[in-house]
C-alpha cells in the first residue's frame, strides 16, 4: 500500500508540476501553428505571475487575479505582435528581447510582494470521481485551473483539426501567401494567435504564483518558459503530445524530490537541473529524426509576412 501511495503522489505531483508548461506550450504551439515563433514565453509568464499575485493581493480574489495575468500576458504579446508582425523585426531576437523585459519588469513590480502571503486557489475533489481508487486522486482531486488545463487540451485539439478557424489558422503557417492570396487577413490572424499564446503564458505564470507556490519570488518560473518551447518541438507541434511531455517533465522533478524524501543523499541542485537536463536529452534524440520535424513543423514558422509581396 506504502508503494501504492508513492506512486499515486508522484503521479498527482507530476500533473501539478507540469500543468503550467501545459498552459505555456498549449499557447505556443497555437501562436507557431500560425507561422509565428515566439520565444518570450519565459517573460509573459513572469509578467503573468506577478500581475496575477499583485491583483490577488489587492482585491482578495484569486479569481481576479487569474483574468489580470491573463490580460498582462497578452498586452505583452501584443508588444511582440507589433514589433515582429507590423513592423517585421525579426522574430527570434525580439522574443529574446521580450523575455529579458519581462524578467526586469516583473522584478520592479514585484519588489515589495516579496515574502508577501496570500490565499492562493485550494484544491477541489470532485464528488464521487475523486473517491475512485488510484484513478480518483491522481486527477480529480486538483485546483481548478489543472481542471482548466485538461479542458484548454481538448479545446485545442478540436480548435486546430476539427473546426474551419483551426483549418485557416494552420493554412496560414503552411503558406501565409497562399491564405493572404484566397482572401484571409493573414496579420490579423498571427495577432489573435499570438495574444492567444500571451494569455496561456500569463495563466501558466498565474499557476505558479497563486497555486503552485503561493508567493511571489523574482525568476519564480526558473527556465519553465523555455522548457515550454522545448516542449512544441518535443510533441511535434501536437496538442496530446504537449499534455504528454509536460507531465513527463513534472514527473521527472517530483521524482527527484520522492527520491531525496527517501534519504538519498543527492544534492538539491542537481535534483533542480533534471527536467533540463531530460530537455537536452530528448531534443537531441528528436533531433535526429529530421523528417518528422520538417512534416510537423508549420512551414511557413518564423518567416515574416510581407503583405505587398
Amino acid at each position: 500500500m506504502d508503494g501504492l501511495d508513492s506512486a499515486v503522489a508522484i503521479l498527482a505531483g507530476a500533473i501539478r508540476a507540469g500543468t503550467p508548461l501545459v498552459f505555456a506550450a498549449l499557447g505556443e504551439l497555437v501562436t507557431e501553428k500560425s507561422g509565428v515563433l515566439n520565444l518570450g514565453v519565459e517573460g509573459m509568464m513572469l509578467i503573468g505571475a506577478v500581475a496575477g499575485f499583485i491583483t490577488t493581493v489587492a482585491t482578495g480574489d484569486p479569481y481576479l487575479g487569474i483574468l489580470a495575468a491573463m490580460i498582462a500576458g497578452a498586452a505583452l504579446s501584443l508588444v511582440f505582435g507589433f514589433l515582429s508582425l507590423t513592423l517585421l523585426t525579426n522574430q527570434v531576437a525580439t522574443g529574446l528581447a521580450l523575455t529579458i523585459f519581462g524578467i526586469g519588469l516583473s522584478a520592479f513590480l514585484g519588489i515589495n510582494y516579496v515574502g508577501t502571503p496570500i490565499n492562493g486557489l485550494k484544491p477541489l475533489a470532485i464528488p464521487l470521481l475523486s473517491d475512485i481508487p488510484v484513478l480518483g486522486p491522481v486527477l480529480f482531486t486538483h485546483d481548478v485551473l489543472i481542471y482548466a488545463s485538461f479542458f484548454l487540451i481538448a479545446t485545442v485539439s478540436i480548435l486546430l483539426y476539427r473546426t474551419r478557424a483551426g483549418l485557416i489558422l494552420r493554412a496560414v503557417g503552411e503558406s501565409h501567401a497562399a491564405a493572404h492570396a484566397i482572401g484571409y487577413p493573414v496579420v490579423l490572424i498571427r495577432y489573435l494567435a499570438v495574444m492567444f499564446g500571451g494569455a496561456c503564458a500569463g495563466l501558466a505564470g498565474a499557476y505558479l504564483s497563486l497555486v503552485y507556490t503561493p508567493q511571489w519570488a523574482e525568476n519564480m518560473t526558473a527556465g519553465r518558459g523555455w522548457i515550454a518551447l522545448a516542449l512544441v518541438v518535443f510533441a511535434t507541434w501536437q496538442p496530446g503530445r504537449v499534455m504528454a511531455g509536460a507531465y513527463l517533465f513534472g514527473g521527472i522533478t517530483i521524482m527527484g524530490l520522492h527520491v531525496q524524501a527517501l534519504g538519498f543523499e543527492i544534492s538539491s541542485h542537481l535534483v533542480a537541473t533534471l527536467p533540463y537536463l531530460a530537455t537536452i536529452v530528448v531534443l537531441a534524440v528528436i533531433s535526429r529524426d529530421a523528417t518528422k520535424i520538417r512534416l510537423n513543423a508549420p512551414a511557413s514558422l518564423g518567416t515574416p509576412f510581407h503583405p505587398a509581396a
